[in-house]
């Protein structure tokens, strides 16, 4: 017995030397309770540690690269938080936010403002949707094989057209656009709901005839499929009063000519603003050291979408008919932006 007790008490002292798992070695017999130490040691999160949801678009889009320059930028001034990426897009993300499957998430100016208003695409108004930051005007784009004979939106009748996964604002906008033409997804020959790399390669196969989306410019997708076909840029100014009467937020903007190869002459597109919302539930110290980061490092999210080139907090601050989040208030208010 006096030899067993010396052993134990070898193998006890062996173990505090030992790395986690060792005292499983010396306790070898005990595989219960080292299952129990192992989930202990490698599964419980660090004490007083913080994770942060952040649902960001579609592979393809700007929102990806740049919500991973985000994440860099709020973890160092943020102790103890980690900010987790995950995809979405503009509609699910601030569907995400209002049902705290989200904190922060990437969203559109006219898609939000239906959140909080409680309109469709949204069956009830947000409460919990506040706004961090307005980062940069999007462009909703109409581009279709140059040999496709589609000159304009009312040609997509009959033809193959790719559009984003619905809960995308884009494909909400999409069918907008067809609206104010007298077309719906029944009157095209057919509709593939894909992602942007998906689509450009539809397009490029020749699968598929004309391709929407909304991005920035030049969208990445769009040089792509133009590096190996050649493509047109449909003009959809004449129906802004339409588009506008749908929801008065959308604005027109200007593609300008040269921005995509042999597209020469200006074009006019359907617009509207990309911003952050956050959960209105964020503490203010958190939110309002998340737009202070941002505004001192527009340079480095510029890099990542130039867009952001000349983002300022006053244009941060910019009213869009969401409310913002008392933090960013505070500190919009300190820059003198408000």
């Amino acid at each position: 017995m006096n030899k067993l007790v010396l052993m134990a008490a070898a193998g006890r002292e062996r173990a505090k030397t030992q790395r986690p798992g060792g005292i499983c070695r010396a306790w070898f017999f005990v595989p219960a309770a080292c299952a129990a130490v192992a989930a202990m040691t490698f599964s419980q999160p660090a004490s007083g540690a913080e994770t942060l949801r952040m649902m960001t678009g579609p592979q393809g889009g700007s929102w990806v690269p740049l919500g991973g320059s985000l994440k860099s930028m709020w973890e160092k001034v943020l102790p103890g938080v980690t900010v987790q990426t995950l995809p979405g897009a503009g509609i699910a993300n601030v569907k995400g936010v209002q049902e705290n499957k989200t904190d922060i998430g990437f969203a559109n100016s006219v898609s939000t403002v239906d959140a909080i208003n409680g309109t469709t695409p949204f069956d009830k108004k947000h409460d919990n949707v506040c706004q961090l930051a307005t980062l940069y005007p999007q462009y909703f784009q109409v581009v279709a094989l140059a040999d496709a004979k589609i000159n304009s939106v009312a040609d997509l009748k009959g033809k193959h057209l790719a559009v984003q996964p619905r809960g995308n604002t884009a494909e909400e906008i999409s069918r907008h656009v067809l609206q104010v033409y007298g077309l719906d997804y029944q009157t095209l020959g057919k509709v593939s709901y894909v992602s942007y790399s998906d689509a450009v390669a539809l397009l490029k196969d020749g699968h598929a005839q004309a391709f929407t989306l909304g991005t920035t410019i030049p969208a990445s997708a769009v040089m792509d499929i133009a590096s190996s076909r050649d493509i047109k840029l449909l003009d959809i100014g004449e129906k802004i009063g339409a588009m506008k009467k749908i929801n008065p937020g959308y604005t027109l903007n200007t593609v300008k000519g040269g921005t995509y190869p042999k597209i020469a002459n200006d074009v006019k597109v359907i617009g509207y603003a990309t911003h952050l919302v956050v959960s209105c539930k964020l503490p203010e110290a958190q939110v309002y050291a998340m737009a202070k980061s941002m505004a001192a490092n527009i340079g480095d999210l510029t890099a990542v979408v130039k867009a952001v080139e000349g983002l300022t907090p006053k244009m941060m601050a910019e009213d869009i008919g969401v409310p913002l989040h008392p933090g960013a208030r505070k500190f919009y208010k300190e820059a003198g932006a408000l």
